[in-house]
């Protein structure tokens, strides 16, 4: 497990320029919710939350120096596999339209758009989309 003061600090660094990372007491209230999942690991951790048969991807953080080394490939599969431990059937997530490296992983694992969230993500120079995606978990 990975403790909020951790996983503050590596979501603030992973968003960098992209609007406020969450804060460690954020993260510790999360974490005592009810079928909040965490798979931690030095380079970076990924966050769900199981309600029923469906499970939500909060977010997935991995330390800038060691991206594109297969971390949150991996980190999204453990995450799926226990969330469909704990009975779900499928996993959701948004992504912001303008972060390609994670709807090219999101895409690349089966995860398929469902919609959009117009003009949801703020951003220094306007607005861009938040992508709603899904993936079978059966």
């Amino acid at each position: 497990m990975i403790s909020p003061e951790a996983a503050a600090r590596l979501h603030g660094l992973a968003f960098a320029g992209q609007g406020r990372g969450w804060r460690a007491a954020e993260f510790a209230d999360l974490f005592t919710q009810r079928g909040v999942v965490c798979i931690g690991a030095a380079e970076g951790f990924a966050l769900t939350r199981v309600i029923a048969d469906e499970a939500e991807l909060l977010t997935i953080a991995v330390d800038s120096g060691a991206r594109r080394q297969g971390h949150a490939r991996a980190l999204l599969g453990r995450v799926e596999a226990a969330a469909a431990d704990q009975g779900a059937a499928r996993m959701f997530l948004e992504v912001a339209e303008d972060n390609a490296a994670a709807r090219g992983l999101y895409a690349a694992v089966g995860y398929a758009e469902t919609g959009r969230r117009i003009g949801y993500y703020e951003r220094g120079a306007g607005r861009v989309d938040a992508v709603l995606m899904v993936k079978d978990l059966s």
